[in-house]
């Protein structure tokens, strides 16, 4: 796929899931902006976009690289690698397992960065909004908690003294579905 590119996914019968892998950020017609991308994750733009006069609460989670890592002092940066194929179908599977969960989540934002990041740089952004501060946090964290532990992007870190990827990978689960 393409820079550009985009995939409407297969759980947006109620909403128009829209995941682009682009390098520009361009917001969709739906409730899901979803984007995997090199470009510069920046949060005025997903939090201007998911804000709404019915929406009480706006959550935003953004995730930078820091200069440590488990184990590892001194990390000058960090290589962001991607099954592209398998992240996008998980970014629409997360949105929809979010919508679920809490069923007035009005608009969601799930970006992940790939490439090589400096630290100080956003990874990951998500942004949830909702009629109530309550329901924006908890999908939200249900969004990141759920991302780290199924979406499949690994971690080259860089430091003093070499490279190595993260030790704190973990085997990849499904996204479940709410009881």
């Amino acid at each position: 796929m393409g820079a550009g590119s985009h995939v409407a996914g297969p759980a947006a019968a109620a909403y128009h899931a829209f995941v682009l892998v682009s390098p520009r950020l361009e917001p969709p017609e739906g409730d899901d902006w979803l984007l995997l991308t090199e470009a510069v994750l920046q949060s005025t733009p997903a939090l201007e976009w998911v804000g709404g006069a019915g929406w009480g609460g706006v959550v935003g989670f953004f995730g930078v690289v820091r200069d440590h890592a488990e184990g590892r002092t001194g990390v000058t940066a960090v290589d962001y690698e991607a099954y592209e194929s398998a992240v996008l179908p998980r970014l629409t599977e997360l949105a929809s397992g979010a919508r679920a969960r809490v069923p007035d989540a009005g608009r969601i934002v799930l970006w992940h960065r790939t490439g090589h990041l400096q630290v100080g740089e956003t990874s990951v952004a998500v942004v949830v909004s909702a009629p109530h501060r309550a329901e924006a946090f908890e999908a939200c964290r249900w969004l990141i908690d759920t991302l780290k532990a199924t979406l499949p992007i690994w971690k080259l870190e860089h430091w003093g003294e070499g490279s190595g990827w993260s030790p704190s990978a973990q085997p990849l689960r499904d996204v479940e579905s709410p009881s």
